[in-house]
């Protein structure tokens, strides 16, 4: 089959386009003819080696985590899907059920498709069945592989554990990425919460009011923590959705409420922030931490899929083989939703 693949750590060059062996689908898994693939974070992190992803090779890493496609195959110990049905994966998998790992190296903790074990950006993937969610024919491939690592931290942060409610004002940070995109419409569409959303420029201030942003603060004109107090009579919001990290956490800590709840999944602007100690006692702030979802979100994130409620932003679609384009663009930060790959 045709993959991208690397065999070093390195820039968008070390990734290669070549052949791989098909992969072989154990009893419980289910073998994917994925038709797309969506670019994330981690891709280019695993691609550079950085955070604590640098491994050894050989032997080589097919990346990608993300992706929709119809099934191929089904293993002899599969029930409830078929040959043909169309699906869309979650990457998170637990290292106990991948065939391709040995016994004495499986772990229980979950692994991430494309980074511990072979991953998307390939014409085939074999994952479990557990992990294959069927879609609807109304359903591209491109926004359903566009869903899992954008809507799996924003259903667990938001609905499960902060427990947004439709009477609340949530502040969600950098509105173009996948995540920003995502928490805009859980909030809006699912929840019906206020919304207000942070972006760098007029065009993808638009972009984030038609996918339900009630207020855009762009944050190159205007201080943040300033313009979410006036916008909310000096209240503050009661949760903050940010996936970037160090670079406006200050703000965005300062803009809650007494008594909001601080949710955080990503950190791409930098790792390490100060946290006023004083303020998080005394002003009675949660704050919650969220690495993807259950299986059990993304069960009730494909329900709303399926039914249109939900519908991720896709940019750009390359080809398999452009995948390093696809890369250097995602390095820009210069677009708005998600960047997918086709075979």
């Amino acid at each position: 089959m045709k993959a991208v693949y690397i065999e070093a750590h390195g820039g968008p060059e070390v990734l290669t386009y070549g052949e791989r062996p098909d992969p072989e689908h154990g009893p419980n898994e289910v073998l994917v003819r994925v038709r797309a693939s969506a670019l994330n974070r981690l891709d280019l992190y695993t691609r550079e080696g950085g955070r604590g992803l640098r491994r050894e090779f050989p032997p080589p890493l097919i990346l990608g985590g993300d992706c929709a496609g119809d099934i191929a195959a089904v293993g002899s110990g599969v029930s409830g899907l078929s040959e043909g049905d169309r699906v869309v994966v979650n990457p998170l998998v637990d290292g106990s059920q991948l065939s391709a790992f040995p016994p004495e190296a499986r772990a229980p903790q979950p692994r991430f498709m494309g980074s511990a074990s072979d991953g998307s950006y390939a014409e085939l993937i074999a994952v479990p069945a557990v992990n294959a969610h069927p879609i609807e024919e109304g359903v591209s491939f491109e926004q359903a592989a566009a869903a899992p690592t954008t809507f799996l931290p924003v259903w667990n942060m938001v609905v499960r554990r902060a427990q947004l409610r439709p009477w609340e004002t949530v502040l969600v940070l950098s509105a173009s990425a996948g995540v920003g995109t995502a928490a805009i419409q859980v909030a809006k569409r699912v929840i019906g919460a206020r919304v207000i959303a942070t972006t760098s420029t007029p065009e993808k201030a638009e972009q984030a009011r038609s996918l339900g942003a009630d207020e855009v603060i762009n944050y190159t004109e205007e201080d943040i923590a300033e313009r979410v107090q006036a916008l909310t009579g000096r209240r503050g919001v009661d949760v903050v959705v940010d996936h970037v990290g160090a670079e406006f956490f200050t703000a965005a800590f300062n803009s809650l409420r007494p008594g909001g709840r601080y949710t955080i999944c990503g950190a791409t602007t930098g790792l390490r922030t100060e946290l006023h100690l004083g303020m998080l006692f005394t002003r009675q702030v949660e704050i919650y931490g969220g690495f993807m979802g259950t299986n059990e979100d993304m069960r009730e994130i494909v329900e709303m899929l399926n039914r249109g409620v939900i519908q991720p932003v896709v940019h750009k679609v390359f080809p398999l083989s452009e995948a390093a384009e696809a890369h250097r663009e995602m390095e820009g930060t210069n677009f708005f939703g998600k960047l997918l790959l086709r075979p």
